[in-house]
């Protein structure tokens, strides 16, 4: 469904170290900086890049904006939420855990980015 997912960084050092470490956590090898100054990091069939904003104004998070990367269990949503937190990264909404029942609820971890992006990691649990 999607080519690629572009966030807003203000420092792309201080973003890449935290993504460096959270996407770490999650298997993904660090990102890579192209000669305009943007981060990438690649899976199969799929790329997660930060980039400081074109129009030269400073990055914010999208008001109702998330997004969400799959974990394969629990621990690694909470080593991808202690990475972020060591990186730069703020936790809210919710403790790390699962919402629902453990048959058909959701494993869920948020943080904020340093640029106030909110991203997430997300198991299903049925």
């Amino acid at each position: 469904m999607f080519s690629h997912i572009m966030l807003g960084a203000n420092s792309i050092e201080e973003s890449k170290k935290f993504y460096d470490a959270t996407l770490g956590e999650l298997g993904y090898e660090p990102g890579v900086i192209d000669p305009n100054g943007r981060c990438f990091y690649f899976g199969e069939n799929i790329v997660f890049s930060i980039s400081e904003p074109i129009d030269e104004k400073p990055a914010t998070g999208g008001n109702g904006s998330t997004i969400g990367f799959s974990v394969t269990d629990a621990a690694q949503g909470d080593a991808w939420h202690a990475a972020g937190v060591a990186n730069g990264g703020t936790a809210c909404e919710d403790a790390p855990g699962v919402r629902g029942s453990d048959k058909d609820g959701m494993y869920l971890a948020y943080l904020r980015d340093p640029a106030g992006n909110k991203i997430c990691t997300l198991l299903r649990m049925g």
